[in-house]
């Protein structure tokens, strides 16, 4: 039986990797393109205000986002790099006060927010007990990815993550290799990439499958074994999970989570909460 430590990360034990709005600049609401789409109602160039962004940096229709048709942005995670971004690497100096900044601070933002991605993974994965033969590697990824954070807003204006985000997603896959080792290979399903959208998957045992980067696009996950399922990159987007048990699964996010569909009964791991969205 594989080990499984459902408490191994408690969602206070990474707060630096959570976005906290009321301390950044509505950077997704400036830096990002928006394209009109059902996740979109409207066209947006990067580096051009949302119309619904307040003189406070505050989204004038947060409550109201899926309504107005604005669901893509109660998916978007920027993993905490906003407030870093805002507080730390421009200290505090905002582009409306500061324009000459907006460019560079644009640019910086999704260097940023990829960074940080990569620190709530690394983080994950050492945390796991299964994966202490791989912790001092992790941890020296960990420690590199964090020192990239830290650079001057030139510097990270000019970084190419690809590099350094394909030695990470490396070391990300051994570990969870190594995690999943003990699950009985009968069990142990490939799914990396597959696609599997609209799938029927209504109770399936998924336990300890690899659904990496695996297109679950309405998905019926309806009561779903997905304990210790590597799902890094899996696309999510109108699934449905209710009663699905994703307690140890690995790599999971809350943008993933905020994409799908759930209940009550959904059984997800500490680190991540319940969408407001899903049904009761």
């Amino acid at each position: 039986m594989p080990e499984i430590d459902p408490t191994a990360v408690h969602a206070d034990e990474r707060p630096a990797l959570r976005a906290d709005c009321a301390n950044c600049f509505g950077l997704c609401c400036v830096a990002l393109t928006l394209t009109a789409s059902a996740d979109f109602a409207i066209n947006k160039e990067a580096g051009e205000p949302c119309g619904n962004l307040r003189d406070d940096f505050r989204c004038g229709i947060h409550t109201r986002l899926r309504s107005e048709g604005f669901s893509g942005c109660t998916v978007y995670d920027c993993f905490g790099a906003g407030q870093k971004v805002s507080q730390e690497t421009y200290g505090g100096r905002d582009w409306r006060r500061e324009p000459g900044t907006a460019q560079q601070m644009f640019q910086v933002f999704p260097v940023m927010r990829r960074l940080h991605e990569l620190l709530w993974y690394l983080t994950e994965a050492l945390a796991l007990p299964a994966a202490k033969p791989l912790h001092g590697e992790i941890r020296q990824a960990l420690d590199a990815t964090e020192r990239l954070t830290d650079r001057p807003a030139g510097p990270l204006a000019e970084l190419d993550v690809s590099a350094h985000r394909d030695g990470v997603a490396a070391l990300l896959l051994r570990t969870s290799e190594l995690v999943r080792a003990t699950v009985p290979r009968r069990k142990k399903r490939n799914h990396r990439g597959a696609d599997l959208i609209g799938a029927r998957l209504r109770g399936a045992d998924l336990y300890g499958a690899d659904l990496r980067g695996a297109y679950l696009i309405a998905a019926d996950l309806t009561g779903a074994d997905l304990r210790l399922a590597d799902l890094i990159g899996a696309d999510f987007r109108d699934a449905e999970l209710a009663g699905a048990d994703l307690t140890g699964s690995l790599f999971l996010t809350q943008a993933q989570l905020n994409a799908a569909r759930g209940d009550a009964a959904t059984e997800l791991p500490p680190s991540l909460t319940r969408p407001s969205h899903w049904t009761s």
